[in-house]
């Protein structure tokens, strides 16, 4: 009787329901936009360093495993690793913003498709000049980038001169004498990547490295310990961003809901003492109110969820060369219970309030 009460009452309201589990959505959306984007961007950055086809990736000293600084590893490291026992290849890339998180990636074609493999070409072909670019299909895409196009980079105009699949380090490449020109970085390398001839020796050849006084300070990984560095908690900042994000959606929650609940009980008074005259307890008409909002955090973590899945297609179909979302469904029930809690929290005051008239007062109230 009372849950076809509480349900009645709902339906009554559809525009003002409505609102509010949507308003609800909203906070859940926020909370599975957010955790979508870290994850999707992070699996990226994964899938592209291992793209890449090497064994060892070495940053120089006092760069972090994730960190776009620009080029100060001298290139002659290179010349050093291609003498260590077992390394059969070695090449470097320069990076350099150019907005935003976006970098382009400065390479020697040659070296580094002989450790990596040929780029897939849907159109066009390596460098031809050093004002050439390449980039993948997904920058090429939300560019409306085609073959002999101009982009402008770090000041400068470059000739789209191929097109390729995406998955391989970046989105951008140019040669790196040019970007080293333009960055004034000549003959430096933000990173180096190593191929050994044979993959049991990986650790082997790692130690070796790091004993060596000459790369004292220098971060080597296997790219096993690389990729396993893309993670929620080793991104600064991105933990506590999440932790925010889930604050301000329990309070947007509360807000909401203590806004609904709260008209609500002024409207109802009348039902209210109704309710009461006819011997409903004060626990009564708290259960009525909580079993309404519980229904509202339904309704609206069902709805955020769906925003969340058109949020995802919307950034992977429009801006997925900047940014990448995943469906998070172990998110889901965190998701609900934030909702739910924040609704709760909302609905606290309003219920009180109204287990707390008086019968008399509550039907003669206008």
């Amino acid at each position: 009787m009372i849950n076809r009460l509480v349900f009645e009452n709902l339906k009554h309201r559809k525009l003002r329901t409505g609102l509010s589990a949507l308003s609800i959505g909203f906070q859940v959306t926020m909370i599975l936009a957010v955790t979508g984007l870290s994850r999707g961007m992070l699996q990226d950055s994964i899938n592209r360093a291992k793209g890449v086809g090497a064994d060892i990736w070495v940053k120089p000293p006092g760069a972090t495993a994730i960190s776009l600084s620009g080029a100060s590893m001298p290139e002659k490291v290179l010349e050093y690793f291609r003498s260590v026992p077992h390394i059969s290849k070695a090449t470097g890339t320069a990076i350099q913003l150019v907005g935003g998180i976006s970098t382009v990636s400065g390479i020697r074609y040659d070296e580094f498709t002989a450790l990596s493999g040929p780029f897939k070409f849907i159109e066009g072909g390596p460098f031809r000049s050093a004002d050439d670019v390449i980039v993948d299909r997904w920058y090429a895409e939300q560019q409306n980038l085609r073959l002999g196009s101009k982009v402008k980079l770090i000041n400068h105009d470059w000739n789209v001169c191929g097109i390729v699949e995406p998955g391989k380090l970046a989105r951008l490449f140019v040669p790196i004498e040019r970007l080293q020109e333009l960055s004034n970085s000549e003959k430096k390398l933000s990173q180096a990547f190593l191929k050994v001839d044979d993959p049991s020796r990986v650790r082997e050849v790692i130690s070796f490295l790091k004993q060596q006084p000459e790369l004292q300070g220098y971060s080597i990984y296997s790219i096993e310990e690389f990729v396993s560095l893309f993670s929620v908690n080793n991104v600064p900042g991105l933990r506590a961003f999440i932790y925010v994000i889930i604050g301000l959606s329990i309070v947007i929650g509360f807000l909401v809901v203590g806004l609904t609940m709260y008209t609500t009980v002024l409207e109802r008074t009348r039902e209210i003492g109704i309710l009461k005259a006819l011997g409903a307890s004060p626990r009564d008409i708290v259960s009525i109110l909580v079993r309404e909002t519980t229904m509202l955090a339904l309704a609206g973590w069902i709805s955020g969820i769906c925003l969340s899945m058109g949020a995802s297609w919307a950034i992977n179909r429009f801006v997925h060369a900047n940014l990448q979302s995943e469906i998070t469904p172990d998110w889901w029930p965190i998701a609900l219970a934030v909702s739910v809690i924040a609704s709760l929290l909302g609905a606290l005051y309003p219920g009180i309030r109204a287990a707390r008239q008086d019968a008399i007062e509550a039907l003669s109230y206008e």
